[in-house]
């Protein structure tokens, strides 16, 4: 096979997601162009290419690369030029003048073994002497161990976290059992293992094969439909489409992992559950220990409390009706109490009265599950609240919180607020960290979208029957003089929201092609919405999407509005990643939980960013590659090229992601998605999202699909049943 030797001249050409490269290579006098998987070649690189001459229609003759080695560059000029493509940490251009001015021949002699000498250079410290070291050395290993790794076509943004993540043993693990990379690094899914393994000879009916398939199946189950178990029937039936296996094969296989404990069966009424052992203790601990709070206190007769109640009308010049005066006096007198009801309903006076009538026996606590919930809770009530990891004090021994059991809280009140966005194991931390005898309340809307992650938290309370509970349903007068209350309501009832009333704050712009739709986002978010309502398009403008994909989903109305809202300039720094070129000034949201990203917030510092939160980038460092955001609770945190895939854009976002925030003004399309995004407790999480301003654009057909389909999808959760069982046990 021909082959031939040079240095890279240019990288004319780079796919980001799948490393795909056209380079320009100076071949003794000539100038070759190759092309190929070449991900982690530099400008300045010395290669020896191997592969087939094919001749292109349109750029002539070329050298299709199969495998290639690097060979290190030898003279000065070519170890700078190396050193200057930005490929190392801390390098660039200017650092790699000096660096060869100082060493010469042996510069990388140095970076390579004695990178201590760093620190003779000009302008390079202990801590970035020690970051371009270690980068470098990082990139001699990756190297290695990627061509090991791309015979079996893994992308490599993959052999990154495969690397960083087993290091110098990445080989000997992979050749023991592939399937170690779905259980232990995050984002990793089983179709991409089993393509190694597949690769690397391993059997269909391989065992680690099909207790991986299972496990991944009950994973995916929770990561993306919610479920906290799944019915065997349903795991073996979806991990046969998975594996291509038997369900016999299958289910003697489950046993297996059943019998070592790797996963948890129970028989919930007519059905045998199977659920992953978090996911078990996550809801057997839920139910005891709500069961144990409402035991732990005394109900008082709360014979006074209605004169308590009416004492705070008076002083306050409150009126509270029937509905909220009983969810005051169960919150102050019991251990655990749910208030629930849509916009409007007096959620946050109760509050408010609460906490005055709570305020001598200790300390009341306010918390919600985001950053934006919780600074609306404490804009809301005048009391400051804090999210449920703040609260818990996430980044503790190990990474994990340190309240619990053994450090609980120490207050006579919790109130929770949004707690429909509460899954099972967020639940479970918090109420590890409750102290018996504190009084909780749950405070959220029943009706809008549940949870992003497993479980059914405040709807399997509700179901439950045994946790007292109270909805609010009267609309009072200053919130129905809002057309996007009244409108929640109407919705929530199955009725049309009325639209473009006189004065009103819910508009719908008609629209009958999809072209027209996008066109009218686009102009309404950067001109006219702005120019109408004094509106900052970038701060109070959020554009929701039910969906991701599509002309009007969340990824194309995203680079749409970044060209209009935020487009290139010179003095804008960029960085890209995949299909998506981030740039100074975008507006961006954190799409994973990452417990271990570091950020700072003046001069306190903390570990934890969380699905939801949203910021915007401040800066881009070309050299050393990071990308720095500033999140709406005014923490820093700075993203590398392996952390940077847990950011998106958010010009516009899904609104699932946008539970919990509340913005000035929301758009949104109404056009025809998929048949289980087109349901009303979607429609109305959305529209329930906007603070003085909803404008939907497309047509009214769309809107009465929405309105008229109440399909809730079933999520596999037995909580209620749990708690029923725990209060009985605990009381009896």
């Amino acid at each position: 096979m021909p082959s031939l030797e040079g240095v890279v001249e240019n990288i004319i050409y780079r796919n980001e997601a799948n490393g795909w490269t056209v380079i320009q290579v100076k071949s003794g006098r000539s100038h070759v162009t190759a092309t190929g998987l070449l991900p982690f070649v530099t400008q300045g690189e010395s290669l020896r290419l191997t592969g087939d001459w094919v001749d292109h229609p349109d750029y002539g003759r070329q050298m299709r690369v199969t495998t290639y080695e690097t060979m290190r560059p030898v003279s000065s000029k070519g170890i700078e030029k190396y050193l200057a493509s930005g490929f190392i940490r801390g390098i660039g251009p200017a650092t790699a003048k000096l660096l060869v001015a100082t060493f010469g021949k042996q510069t990388l002699d140095v970076l390579e073994s004695q990178p201590e000498l760093l620190g003779e250079v000009r302008g390079i410290g202990p801590k970035r002497a020690e970051m371009i070291a270690s980068s470098y050395r990082e990139q001699l290993q990756m190297r290695s161990i990627m061509m090991f790794l791309q015979q079996y076509d893994v992308s490599p943004n993959l052999c990154l976290k495969i690397i960083r993540h087993f290091g110098e043993a990445t080989q000997q693990i992979l050749n023991s059992n592939p399937y170690r990379i779905v259980d232990e690094i995050n984002g990793v899914g089983f179709q991409t293992a089993d393509r190694i393994a597949r690769n690397m000879g391993l059997p269909e009916d391989a065992p680690e094969r099909l207790r991986c398939g299972l496990r991944y199946v009950l994973t995916d189950a929770q990561n993306t439909s919610g479920h906290v178990y799944l019915p065997r029937e349903a795991l073996l039936w979806q991990a046969s489409q998975l594996l291509g296996a038997e369900e016999e094969i299958l289910d003697n296989a489950l046993r297996g992992l059943l019998i070592e404990r790797e996963l948890v069966a129970e028989q919930i009424d007519e059905t045998t559950a199977i659920y992953t052992v978090s996911a078990y203790k996550a809801e057997a601990d839920t139910a005891r220990l709500v069961a144990q709070l409402m035991a732990a206190v005394n109900s008082s007769s709360g014979e006074d409390i209605e004169d308590r109640i009416s004492a705070y009308e008076e002083e306050t010049g409150t009126s509270f009706s029937e509905e909220q005066r009983r969810a005051i006096a169960q919150a102050v007198t019991g251990g655990v109490t749910i208030i629930t009801g849509g916009p409007g309903t007096g959620k946050t006076t109760s509050i408010q009265c609460i906490i005055r009538l709570m305020s001598g026996q200790g300390e009341v606590l306010l918390t919600a599950p985001t950053g934006r919930a919780a600074k609306r809770m404490s804009e809301a009530t005048g009391c400051p609240a804090q999210t449920i990891h703040r609260l818990l004090e996430f980044g503790g021994e190990e990474g994990g919180f340190a309240r619990s059991e053994q450090n609980p809280l120490k207050a006579c009140m919790i109130i929770v607020d949004e707690m429909s966005m509460v899954d099972i194991f967020l639940m479970r931390s918090l109420l590890r960290a409750v102290r018996p005898g504190t009084r909780l309340v749950l405070v959220g809307d029943a009706d809008q979208l549940p949870s992003v992650g497993a479980g059914n938290v405040l709807a399997d309370l509700i179901d439950s029957g045994v946790v007292p509970l109270t909805r609010l349903k009267r609309i009072f007068r200053q919130a129905g003089e809002s057309m996007i209350v009244l409108n929640a309501h109407r919705v929530n009832a199955g009725e049309m929201p009325r639209v473009n009333t006189r004065g009103g704050d819910f508009f719908l712009e008609r629209k009958e092609t999809v072209a027209d739709v996008c066109d009218s986002i686009l102009k309404l978010v950067s001109k006219r919405l702005p120019a109408y309502a004094g509106l900052d398009a970038l701060r109070d403008i959020q554009v929701l999407s039910p969906t991701r994909k599509g002309e009007v989903g969340v990824v194309a109305l995203n680079q749409r509005l970044q060209a209009v809202l935020n487009p290139p300039s010179n003095d804008k720094p960029e960085r890209k990643r995949g299909d998506t070129c981030f740039r100074v000034g975008d507006k961006v949201m954190q799409v994973k939980n990452d417990y271990q990203l570091q950020w700072i917030n003046g001069d306190e510092e903390g570990v934890g960013v969380f699905n939801g939160d949203m910021g915007f980038i401040i800066g881009i460092d070309p050299e050393e590659h990071t990308v720095t955001v500033a999140f709406d609770d005014e923490r820093v945190v700075e993203y590398d090229d392996e952390t940077l895939e847990e950011l998106e854009l958010s010009y516009c976002v899904s609104v699932h992601k946008s539970q919990g925030s509340e913005f000035p003004c929301v758009v949104m399309p109404a056009w025809n998605m998929p048949p289980l995004l087109m349901t009303r407790n979607l429609f109305y999480t959305a529209i329930t999202r906007a603070k003085k301003l909803v404008v939907l654009v497309g047509r009214e057909a769309c809107i009465r699909r929405q309105v008229s389909n109440a399909r809730i999808l079933q999520r596999y959760s037995a909580l209620g049943g749990r708690l029923v069982d725990a209060v009985k046990l605990i009381g009896g």
